[in-house]
């Protein structure tokens, strides 16, 4: 198993910025890649950015240049930094690890932890 517990969600203003942070632990080694996702109310949940093992990067056409995904493997821990927020990025954000079987119901959520941009 693994454990994902997000942290540094909040309200921020319209062109501010967030870092979301993601503790890993558990079988780590069993991890292809991590991700974050965010669902807003009443729509679908959709990927935001992933990451893998060797650092190789992915994302979301909303989110590229206004974000960066990053990881540091000595503390387990993965980083969502967002820049220029606009209202629309409002959503619980949710920390996904991925080991081989694909995100959804095979792979690893943490609780999510919100974000909400104010115009």
């Amino acid at each position: 198993q693994v454990q994902l517990v997000e942290s540094g969600g909040g309200l921020v203003q319209a062109g501010g910025s967030l870092r979301l942070s993601c503790a890993v632990s558990g079988r780590i080694l069993s991890i292809n890649r991590m991700g974050w996702y965010r669902q807003a109310p009443g729509k679908q949940r959709e990927l935001v950015a992933w990451i893998t093992n060797g650092g190789r990067t992915n994302y979301a056409d909303s989110m590229k240049g206004r974000s960066t995904i990053s990881r540091d493997n000595a503390k387990n821990t993965v980083y969502l930094q967002m820049n220029s927020l606009k209202p629309e990025d409002t959503a619980v954000y949710y920390c996904a690890a991925e080991a081989g079987r694909g995100w959804g119901t095979n792979g690893y959520w943490g609780q999510g932890t919100q974000v909400t941009v104010s115009s």
